[in-house]
């Protein structure tokens, strides 16, 4: 199975905008979604994913670092720690070193089918607003060349088109690709992964429901009426 490019692909609603974009530049045959379990408490995520490539004729593979579980604690992937934040603002649902390790995992499988470019769906407001230090442009910067090293191929790319971003502007983004309304209705980001406005009181869906509600102030034509799942 050759590809062009791997799409590091929750289910949420910023890796499927970056599946959009990938599927803007690539075949749809050239493009892998490739998810990860690890005992997430979003786990209907991964049913949205796996949906949505299905939609859109994307071959997806899903991999189990369940491991994590043994190796840290936070409220992410234990759903009987209630969601809070630290006295510094850091929620206890942050992973360490998720997405560092997504991006190397999802770039082993890249190299070895033959694709140049992995996409991650990270920004940085959601370091500034979440603490979430490895959503950063640097932390990503720093990523690429050490996989560059890792897979001898110093023209390898870790694309993160979202990263200066706001949800404002993923969703001025999905409504220019023509894909905004699929998105609300078929994604989860809520962490405790409820559908539509989700739960609205974890930090993915106060970010995600403030950039919508910023959108339809610009948009007031839009209709956006979320459907139960």
């Amino acid at each position: 199975m050759q590809k062009k490019a791997v799409v590091c692909h929750s289910g949420g609603m910023d890796s499927s905008l970056c599946l959009a974009l990938a599927l803007r530049e690539f075949d749809a045959d050239e493009v892998l979604s490739m998810g990860f379990t690890y005992g997430q408490r979003h786990l209907p995520e991964l049913e949205q994913a796996a949906k949505i490539c299905r939609d859109w004729n994307v071959d997806r593979v899903v991999v189990n670092i369940n491991c994590l579980q043994k190796l840290t604690t936070n409220a992410l992937m234990n759903s009987k720690i209630a969601m809070s934040s630290d006295d510094k603002g850091i929620p206890n649902t942050l992973v360490v070193g998720r997405n560092g390790l997504m991006a190397r995992l999802c770039a082993i499988h890249a190299d070895d089918i033959g694709a140049q470019y992995i996409y991650m769906g990270v920004m940085e407001l959601e370091e500034a607003n979440s603490g979430y230090r490895d959503c950063s442009c640097d932390y990503m910067n720093l990523m690429e060349q050490i996989l560059r090293i890792d897979l001898d191929n110093p023209r390898f790319e870790i694309r993160t088109p979202l990263i200066m971003m706001t949800k404002k502007e993923t969703m001025d983004l999905g409504y220019e690709l023509g894909v905004l309304e699929y998105l609300l209705q078929e994604t989860i980001t809520c962490y405790d992964g409820v559908p539509g406005k989700g739960c609205e009181r974890c930090p993915a869906c106060l970010l995600r429901n403030q950039g919508i509600d910023d959108f339809l102030q610009e948009h007031p034509h839009f209709s956006y009426k979320p459907v139960p799942m």
